[in-house]
């Protein structure tokens, strides 16, 4: 599975996720245009956090400080 959201999302926090399976990493592009690259992250926990209502709890409770990560060049993000 590979999924990228490019559009908008329902988040104040979380503006474009992507998750690369073969890799294992999960790219999140926060609204701030700062962007990190989480690595050993479950195929399962990158779905649910895809179709999770609540991104930014999401994220806190399950992926922040869970997982190896580090930041990568930011994006504009309008």
């Amino acid at each position: 599975m590979h999924f990228e959201r490019l559009s908008a999302m329902p988040s104040t926090v979380i503006y474009r996720i992507s998750y690369q399976p073969a890799r294992k990493e999960l790219e999140i592009v926060f609204t701030s245009g700062r962007r990190y690259l989480y690595s050993q992250v479950a195929e399962d926990v990158a779905e649910e956090f895809r179709t999770a209502f609540a991104k930014g709890p999401f994220f806190n409770h399950y992926i922040r400080d869970r997982y190896p990560c580090r930041e990568i060049d930011p994006v504009a993000t309008e």
